[in-house]
């Protein structure tokens, strides 16, 4: 997929337990590596190693059109977005 700097990809936030500064991040690392990766294991490795220099370990990433998923995460470190088609978990635990 490419996008142009006019136009971003939309994201949907579909489910979040985070603060609004995390949410805020997450959203701008997901768009930028949605934009830059075309892979999913891509996508998902620089989002996870993203917030892994930011905000400290361990975070999760998973990136796909169709996964489930049934996790634990640390209170108030979860979130679960869509842009375009690909649906985006990300959380913290351990």
């Amino acid at each position: 997929m490419s996008y142009t700097s006019q136009q971003p990809p939309t994201v949907h936030v579909k489910n979040a337990d985070m603060s609004d500064e995390f949410r805020a991040a997450a959203c701008e690392v997901a768009i930028e590596a949605i934009t830059s990766f075309k892979l999913e294991r891509e996508i998902a490795a620089h989002i996870k190693k993203t917030f892994d220099q930011r905000y400290g370990k361990t975070w999760h990433c998973i990136v796909g059109k169709s996964f489930g998923s049934y996790v634990s995460h640390d209170s108030r470190h979860f979130i679960f977005m869509q842009i375009d088609r690909q649906n985006i978990l990300l959380f913290k635990s351990g």
